[in-house]
């Protein structure tokens, strides 16, 4: 039985990739804990909505809000009806997804926590 060593080179390396694929959202952490249609609504979030509705990057703008299971007052129809039919400035979604696709969607959703409150700097 031959034993393997790895050398601080090759350990660092091995961890900057675990940390690369650590996932991007707390929702997403949960992974685990996703049922398979709340899965699926993370891979269709993912495909078309996160372009939108996340940061890339710290300094890089949002487009749309930040959306989690308080959005739009968690109203599931109320989220349905957006995501169907869209906003002034988002397009709807009803002829790219399937209705099961967008209740999948609103699903996931309903799994992502509410973004802290920006604090507010002391005078």
């Amino acid at each position: 039985m031959s034993r393997i060593s790895l050398g601080a080179s090759s350990l660092g390396a091995a961890m900057a990739v675990l940390a690369l694929a650590a996932p991007l959202s707390g929702a997403a952490a949960q992974q685990g804990a996703l049922d398979d249609r709340q899965l699926l609504g993370m891979r269709l979030f993912n495909q078309s909505c996160r372009v939108c509705h996340t940061k890339p990057q710290l300094a890089s703008p949002l487009y749309g809000p930040e959306l989690s299971q308080k959005s739009l007052d968690g109203q599931e129809a109320v989220m349905r009806e957006v995501i169907s039919n869209g906003t002034p400035r988002m397009p709807g979604f009803k002829y790219h997804f399937e209705p099961a696709q967008i209740e999948a969607i609103v699903a996931y959703l309903k799994t992502i926590p509410a973004p802290a409150a920006a604090a507010i700097p002391a005078r």
